[in-house]
């Protein structure tokens, strides 16, 4: 069973690293380069020849609800897909990025641990094996925000630290009081028990979810961790950070559990269009005032994940589809801006706008690639947000909730504006920069030009015949949760 490969082949790549790596990273490099492109091709094997077929494997060849089993769906495969991707493009642009750092092997160790955490978290169909595996990935990356050894980056790890043991310690309660209703923690069994129960039981450990997972997320009111995390971890940690963790043990979780195992319920739906709103408006308001580069783009990354709640929230086909495009096409473009932040501080050793300038004749592809992703995150056609934005909106106006769908798009005009700043200063401005501090490595432009590539090319996810391929079946799993019960439960 190709399953338990996605947690092995990180795994074990981990332990190799410290095992054989020596005091030079290049053993680090090419084990941790080998296994990510190794799970990207099972990643896109397994979304691409299943066509939306679930997959269960036992483990033990023990049954549930006595068994631990792992799943894969259609929305498992599209975030394996999804993390596999990121990935490996972080790891190819950490080879020039890192040594600026240090050459230790320690970093790509402690890579691979996270990426074993993540896919761990969305394989699994345990609730506390889930729990297990974000904790090796949270704790893979509070090491590395910190992993520069600067003042500011050994505070922002400690905060998130602390803001991560709190939300764990949350889901962790919530986790207890589910197995004592249910006797159970095969996220299925208690799908398929809990309708018997109290509701107060659904309500209260929704809620304890809520925080728990919505920490995780960055979701406003509990984003206070993330600013300084994003903003002070190294360029292909923030990617990793904005694009996939807070997704991971964040957004998927959320909509696993809040659709597949609870069953979409009116009052947490209504709570996700709140929130969804709240972040979408205060994120990017407190995102324009920025002049940190990274600190910017942090501040953006909650604004978009509220994009995501508002499409979750309205619970319909159009607005699910809206939100999981729009999780992918996040990934992408906020990676790459990142990685733009990270080659210009290396170049110039500043993240200040005020500081940069005309950039367009000593970065060339750092410069045209920040252009692809500014107009991507900003909504302009025919990059890959404006489609999954537009379809928010609409969703939102066919179920009747015209004000939410002004609020989306008055936050896409905002960050429109916030982009169009970061350019004018950051990239296009009058003083003419003329000499670099250090070059930018090969890998650091490969992997920012196959993200630009990926800005546009992915626009087309939305195309019918590739649509009903790669997005529909995705959405039939968050709406269907009776399908993910019988999958696992019915064998």
């Amino acid at each position: 069973m190709i399953l338990p490969y996605f947690i092995a082949i990180p795994l074990l790549s981990a332990f190799l690293i410290a095992l054989i790596a020596g005091r030079r990273d290049s053993w680090a490099i090419l084990l941790s380069n080998v296994a990510a492109t190794s799970l990207l091709i099972l990643s896109v094997y397994v979304l691409a020849a299943r066509h939306g077929e679930t997959l269960i494997y036992e483990m033990g060849g023990w049954m549930p609800p006595l068994g631990i089993v792992l799943v894969q769906d259609a929305l498992t495969g599209l975030m394996l897909v999804l993390v596999s991707l990121i990935s490996l493009l972080s790891l190819i642009f950490s080879v020039s990025y890192i040594r600026h750092l240090d050459r230790s092997w320690r970093y790509y160790a402690l890579f691979m641990l996270l990426i074993t955490g993540m896919n761990g978290v969305i394989i699994t169909g345990d609730l506390f094996n889930l729990f297990v595996f974000m904790e090796i990935a949270l704790f893979s990356a509070f090491a590395l925000v910190a992993y520069g050894g600067r003042a500011e980056e050994y505070e922002a790890a400690f905060k998130y630290a602390v803001m991560g043991a709190l939300s764990s310690a949350i889901i962790l309660i919530g986790i207890a009081v589910l197995y004592s209703a249910t006797s159970t923690l095969t996220m299925a069994g208690i799908a398929e028990v809990l309708p018997e129960k109290d509701p107060k039981i659904m309500y209260w450990v929704g809620g304890l979810f809520l925080a728990g997972f919505g920490l995780k997320a960055a979701v406003i009111p509990f984003h206070a961790w993330l600013p300084d995390a994003h903003s002070s971890a190294p360029a292909p940690i923030s990617a990793m950070l904005s694009g996939v963790l807070i997704k991971v043990p964040g957004i998927y979780v959320l909509m696993r559990v809040f659709m597949n195992v609870f069953g979409a319920p009116d009052l947490f739906m209504q709570t996700f269009l709140v929130l969804g709103t709240v972040s979408i408006l205060i994120g990017v308001f407190l995102a324009v005032g920025q002049w940190d580069m990274k600190r910017l783009l942090a501040y953006h990354s909650i604004s978009q994940i509220g994009y995501i709640l508002l499409g979750m929230g309205l619970a319909t086909p159009l607005g699910i589809l809206g939100a999981v495009f729009h999780l992918f096409n996040h990934a992408v473009f906020k990676s790459l801006l990142f990685y733009n932040a990270g080659a210009v501080e290396v170049a110039l050793g500043t993240r200040d706008l005020k500081r940069m300038g005309n950039l367009t004749r000593i970065l060339p592809v750092t410069s045209l690639t920040s252009m692809v992703a500014s107009l991507s995150i900003s909504g302009i056609p025919p990059f890959n947000g404006f489609f999954s934005k537009l379809i928010l909106i609409i969703a939102a106006i066919q179920a009747g909730r015209p004000g939410l769908a002004l609020a989306a798009a008055v936050g896409s005009l905002l960050t429109l504006a916030s982009f169009m700043k970061l350019q004018k200063y950051g990239f296009r401005g009058e003083r003419e920069v003329k000499t670099v501090k250090a070059t930018i490595g090969w890998g650091m432009k490969t992997a920012m030009i196959v993200l630009a590539v990926c800005c546009l090319l992915s626009s087309f996810l939305v195309m019918p015949g590739i649509r009903e391929i790669c997005l529909d079946p995705v959405v039939s799993v968050l709406l269907d949760p009776s399908r993910y019960i019988q999958m696992v439960m019915g064998r």
